[in-house]
């Protein structure tokens, strides 16, 4: 009877426990566990400093056939142009009529630019030889943050930790979604992905508000390497002074040269590297 007492005791004991208030507050995010390696460091070289428009809040970069191209943010200010890299002039510049449209990442595919926006749900598509204009609006009926392509699909970020691989389809003026890609870490799901770079198969993120970018397998969304590129800007413009929001966000690569160009929002700066 006593060994009996003992095991409903302690039965009622655990029960209790395990029904109790947790010690900690499971309303917060917890990290997961996984068995991905620690992404590795990736260092850099920087070669080259060029000059940068400081009123250009970066969204989107892309070099494509030896020109740069942009997209800026900002209401009333947000504008797609193509750059002179090494002096940082403007060759071509189309402002966004609508104040009320935030402007965000640009891709280059099929012969036609697409320009992201952040709450619109907009995406607007222009002809690679004019953009004057666009030439069609397109529905995205999430964020609009970063985005690249592969040759067959748009990917595209809105600042969690999922990247949409999608087909424009211009005739009914939205974007199909073939496949969401979850990206991770040895910690968990790696947020905030903002703007993107497809380099030797794999996708270069910005995190927003970091100095880090990050190196994504499109196998499996894993980050395999990362690069903190921590006091850059100051590194090379002693005593600079940008706003609280002036970070780090845009990446080009130039695959003739094998050259990466980095910059970031109102950045004076625009770096040319190489990867070691």
């Amino acid at each position: 009877m006593i060994y009996k007492f003992f095991v409903a005791v302690s039965f009622l004991f655990l029960f209790s426990c395990n029904n109790s208030s947790p010690s900690y507050d499971d309303s917060l995010p917890q990290a997961k566990v996984n068995n991905i390696p620690p992404p590795a460091a990736i260092m850099y070289k920087v070669d080259a400093v060029y000059p940068h428009d400081p009123k250009a809040y970066t969204q989107g970069l892309e070099f494509y056939k030896g020109k740069l191209y942009e997209g800026t943010g900002e209401w009333g200010t947000s504008n797609l142009r193509i750059v002179d890299i090494k002096t940082g002039q403007i060759e071509k510049n189309y402002l966004i009529p609508d104040t009320s449209i935030f402007g965000e990442g640009i891709t280059i595919f099929k012969n036609k630019i697409y320009q992201l926006t952040w709450q619109n749900n907009k995406i607007f598509v222009y002809d690679l030889n004019d953009i004057s204009h666009p030439i069609n609006t397109l529905t995205w009926n999430r964020q609009g943050w970063g985005a690249t392509n592969d040759g067959t699909n748009i990917i595209i970020s809105d600042g969690s930790s999922h990247l949409y691989f999608v087909q424009p389809d211009e005739n009914k003026k939205e974007m199909k979604i073939n496949k969401i890609l979850t990206v991770a870490d040895n910690t968990g799901e790696v947020d905030s992905l903002n703007e993107l770079e497809l380099i030797n198969g794999y996708i270069f993120a910005n995190r927003w508000l970091t100095n880090d970018i990050v190196k994504i397998d499109t196998a499996n969304g894993y980050v395999v390497g990362k690069m903190d590129l921590t006091g850059l800007l100051e590194q090379y413009d002693p005593g600079v002074k940008v706003s609280g929001d002036a970070v780090l966000n845009g990446i080009a690569y130039d695959s003739t040269t094998k050259k990466l160009y980095i910059t970031g929002k109102d950045w004076p700066k625009m770096f040319e590297m190489q990867l070691q």
